[in-house]
């Protein structure tokens, strides 16, 4: 694939993989993106997943077509895409390798060695010129590790992004990008918003028709829609009006407690209500769901003095990706000492911004009583 004349693609997909950094399910695999800049110089931009050297080799030097690589850029150093820089710079010795400092010292961790021969040092603001194009290194630590640079080249107009508007699913599959894209940004990056942010302002004063990640398609075409998500995700913002409803349920009660309250805000008019069985959904679409909505009910039962487990590491997720800017309700289920609220509650303290909507107690079944207090509940969410 010619991205355009000079900056050709040379990545692999991976359709063997069933679970991405060992917990994302990928039914459509992943795609390692790998691109060669041929100019007067060459540039090799990142490598691929270490099952995939012989492929990735072989598309390169069909690209390379008897030239020698004079650069290999390494944008990030997670070993779906550092784990070939070593076979590197075996096979092409005069090459030199370019990253930065923090990447260096991570290369001693899986190679026992930074290259000395072959070390070129780069940061913000250094540049590597090729010839009629030139890269200019953006920094970009902790989206999402610390060793991570962007790279612009400027007569392309082309932006380097590393793991940033990255999404699951390997390149020979049709999807829409948007949802793909979120659960791989929510679960992989989603910590690091204001990192995020710092990057989106630096880009904003480039001149970008390109996007190329590390995962997922190349973007050449509406830009503004991808960094407009971006910008939502990281910011913490809403993007869609509605309610998500994650349970979870021992014996049905608080399932039937949650679709009443489903059928509730239906009724009154909410544009969106997602209901969520923690225990049989995947978790990471879950976790997704609950930052792109802006209300959130937490339903469970107590259990062991404490909340169902499901529910448990629901929350913990949440908490871990800075979790905040939202409506929350809890609705509880204790056949004699309810505390499910009250742990929900104080699991959520440090997330900011979480406006608590109400909560509702089921005592074993759901009652007449119940139903008014979940209708109540809905009005309060609707507000």
């Amino acid at each position: 694939m010619h991205i355009s004349n000079d900056i050709r693609y040379i990545g692999v997909n991976d359709h063997q993989i069933d679970l991405f950094e060992g917990q994302y399910v990928v039914p459509n695999g992943m795609a390692y993106n790998s691109y060669v800049i041929m100019d007067e110089k060459i540039a090799v931009l990142d490598t691929v997943d270490r099952h995939f050297g012989a492929e990735w080799f072989a598309n390169l030097e069909k690209e390379l077509g008897g030239r020698q690589p004079d650069y290999l850029v390494v944008h990030h150093m997670e070993p779906d895409h550092s784990a070939n820089i070593g076979n590197f710079a075996a096979k092409y010795p005069n090459a030199k390798i370019v990253a930065s400092l923090p990447a260096f010292n991570m290369m001693k961790n899986y190679y026992e060695t930074d290259f000395p021969a072959q070390k070129m040092v780069v940061k913000e603001g250094s540049t590597l010129a090729l010839g009629k194009h030139t890269l200019t290194f953006i920094g970009a630590a902790m989206v999402h590790w610390p060793e991570v640079l962007m790279s612009y080249e400027s007569t392309e107009k082309a932006l380097f992004t590393a793991d940033g508007f990255g999404k699951f699913g390997a390149l020979d599959v049709e999807e829409d990008w948007a949802c793909e894209a979120r659960r791989y940004y929510i679960g992989i990056v989603g910590k690091f918003g204001a990192q995020v942010q710092t990057v989106l302002k630096k880009a904003a004063a480039l001149d970008i028709q390109t996007i190329c990640p590390l995962h997922g398609p190349v973007l050449t075409e509406n830009l503004g829609y991808y960094i407009n998500l971006y910008d939502i995700w990281s910011s913490y913002a809403v993007e869609s009006e509605g309610v998500m409803i994650a349970y979870t349920s021992v014996y049905g009660n608080t399932k039937k407690a949650a679709e009443y309250l489903a059928e509730e805000l239906e009724a009154k008019g909410c544009p969106k209500v997602v209901v969520c069985d923690l225990a049989r959904e995947d978790m990471a679409e879950a976790v997704e769901d609950a930052f792109r909505y802006g209300k959130l009910v937490l339903a469970t039962t107590t259990y062991n003095g404490d909340i169902f487990p499901f529910m448990r590491t629901f929350i913990d997720h949440l908490t871990e990706r800075n979790f905040q800017n939202r409506k929350v309700a809890f609705v509880e289920n204790g056949s004699w000492a309810p505390v499910a609220a009250k742990v929900m509650a104080k699991a959520l303290e440090g997330s900011k911004n979480i406006e608590v909507a109400g909560t509702v107690t089921i005592k074993g079944a759901l009652k007449e009583e119940n139903k008014l207090q979940l209708a109540e509940l809905a009005d309060s969410m609707m507000q």
